[in-house]
């Protein structure tokens, strides 16, 4: 369910055109719904029932500070996986306490940030991180909590792209040598024990997945209870997929008592990481048609948006509906809608039945409020686009559209080479 719907043929965000948006700050921009946001985090929220888990929405999804603020506000804890994502969400005003920091590749920088903050824990994804941590707290006369983030070897039915828990995958720790970096954690004189968690995949559609990496989780904790080894958490990562087209993904309801029941008796607290389910549907991007082309094989919609605005369809071949923000009775077309980059790869929707849209006129590409801005680059010199946030029947700009001046700024000339003159 989310907030962009059409009055008499004209696509509204909530209670503002999305036209007059367009007309107030140009295009491309991309558009989120503040109630969209507010629904789906309460639904996920209310989907559990008895003991509540902490809910760490994952900020690689969408990380605007106020996208942040909002779900900080609402009671959420935070997911990173970088020290930009840790800056943004102290930033944002989340408890560093409610923080859980995943990722294979943590620079020593980010992990004194962390234990700095005193962060509730680390998800381990090497040996050698876990024993550089123990380092890195010692240093600091600190004692940091850990995670071991076990890859289960479960395949979840999704992009290969954005699968992480199997063998081939580069996350986590195999089940086999997990008990053994639990020792040593254990051992370690400034390591903390906390939890244990896992992260399987992205847009994951069924629910067998979580269960059969739950099952592993729960009998590795049961040998560390034999071990004598105590944890408080249950980390089960993120991954939930949400409808992009014609996908069928569980209830919250179901998705919450797959993941209580593994949970129930243990006294382990469980934790998710939620990311595209709160905000993928919460978020469209607005481009204008810049040319009508037709070419031999096939009718092209070129527009202002490019896979520098939006790279999921390039990467992972993923559908994004396309809707003309201003209805047309005339019939519809079928037609690629490309941007101006110089890629073949640069395509929004490929042989794609679309509203007859002529040059000006405005597209809705939905489902893009996750992994899509955040994803966003400057290739070919393009100025990364606008944020907006609709509320009610106000809006605001939350991310400024970047100028040619922010393209070079950092940039400057070797000492050899003369400024140039203009």
């Amino acid at each position: 369910m989310n907030h962009f719907n059409y009055r008499q043929d004209a696509l509204y965000c909530e209670d503002v055109p999305v036209t007059h948006i367009a007309r107030s700050v140009g295009t491309p921009f991309y558009l989120y719904s503040q109630a969209t946001l507010e629904r789906h985090f309460g639904a996920l929220k209310d989907a559990f029932v008895g003991d509540a888990p902490l809910i760490c929405y994952s900020a690689k999804a969408n990380s605007n500070q106020a996208v942040l603020t909002l779900f900080r506000q609402w009671g959420s804890g935070l997911d990173i996986v970088a020290g930009g994502e840790l800056f943004r969400g102290l930033r944002s005003g989340f408890t560093p306490q409610t923080i859980v920091y995943s990722g294979v590749g943590k620079r020593v920088e980010e992990i004194d940030a962390a234990i700095g903050h005193d962060i509730l824990m680390f998800n381990i994804e090497s040996m050698e991180e876990l024993a550089l941590i123990d380092q890195r707290a010692g240093a600091l006369n600190r004692k940091a909590r850990i995670a071991i983030r076990i890859n289960p070897d479960v395949d979840p039915k999704t992009h290969p792209y954005i699968s992480t828990g199997l063998q081939k995958n580069k996350f986590g720790i195999d089940m086999a040598a997990a008990l053994e970096g639990y020792r040593a954690a254990h051992r370690m004189p400034h390591i903390e024990v906390a939890g244990i968690a896992c992260h399987i995949g992205s847009q994951i559609t069924t629910l067998d997945p979580y269960r059969q990496a739950a099952a592993g989780l729960i009998a590795l904790f049961k040998e560390l209870q034999a071990l004598q080894i105590s944890v408080k958490y249950l980390d089960m990562g993120g991954g939930l997929g949400i409808t992009y087209h014609q996908e069928a993904p569980p209830a919250l309801a179901d998705y919450a008592a797959c993941l209580s029941e593994a949970t129930e008796g243990t006294g382990l607290r469980l934790i998710v990481e939620p990311g595209r389910v709160l905000v993928g549907n919460a978020g469209i991007l607005v481009t204008r048609v810049l040319y009508r082309k037709q070419g031999r094989a096939k009718s092209f919609v070129v527009v202002d948006a490019g896979m520098n605005d939006l790279m999921r369809p390039a990467l992972y071949q993923a559908h994004h509906e396309v809707q003309a923000v201003e209805r047309t009775s005339r019939p519809p077309i079928v037609a690629d809608v490309v941007g101006p980059i110089c890629e073949s790869s640069d395509f929004i929707a490929q042989d794609r039945s679309m509203d007859d849209v002529r040059q000006g006129d405005l597209l809705a590409v939905m489902g893009a409020g996750a992994y899509s801005f955040a994803m966003s680059s400057n290739y070919c010199s393009r100025p990364r686009v606008a944020e907006v946030l609709v509320s009610g029947d106000r809006f605001d700009i939350i991310r400024q559209r970047e100028n040619l001046q922010d393209l070079v700024r950092g940039e400057q000339l070797p000492h050899w080479l003369s400024t140039p003159t203009a």
